[in-house]
């Protein structure tokens, strides 16, 4: 079988399989976001700034640990993602008056004006892409990437 888009690398068949799933993994992830990340960044948004948005909208105040662990990133990270989303007036922090520590980022009106406007559109385009596999192809896929993210092991090293 002839492999353009996979792996040169010359490790055994397990070693092979493995990469070149990863690799098609990863190459799917990518073009399916870059395909569907046409609507936030005609906003001037990142996906991470999308994914605060999308998640204060659906979920309400959050706090900034809550949020990143939401988006899987960085608390060091999610602080940026979120300076960024203030400058343009699309979030507010609000500091705890009882520990001053503990920080819950909310939507401005701005803010939920514009992830109401954006949100069907992006659903439309995940859908759209997800309607090149069969209802039981996605929900093979879901099941499969739910069993690999939750994985547990060192994985090995580098």
């Amino acid at each position: 079988m002839v492999n353009d888009m996979g792996t040169k690398y010359k490790g055994s068949d397990r070693e092979v399989r493995a990469l070149n799933s990863y690799i098609k993994l990863v190459r799917a992830t990518e073009a399916v976001n870059a395909r569907t990340g046409q609507n936030f960044a005609a906003a001037g948004l990142s996906i991470s700034q999308f994914g605060v948005l999308e998640a204060l909208f659906h979920g309400g105040p959050l706090c900034q640990r809550d949020l990143a662990r939401k988006i899987l990133k960085s608390t060091g990270n999610i602080t940026m993602v979120i300076d960024n989303l203030e400058k343009r007036r699309l979030v507010q922090r609000e500091r705890d008056t009882d520990d001053r520590r503990f920080i819950t980022v909310r939507l401005t009106d701005a803010g939920r004006e514009l992830i109401s406007a954006i949100f069907p559109r992006q659903v439309a385009a995940i859908q759209a892409e997800m309607e090149a596999l069969t209802e039981q192809e996605q929900e093979e896929l879901g099941r499969l990437c739910r069993k690999l993210g939750l994985r547990t092991g060192d994985g090995g090293s580098l």
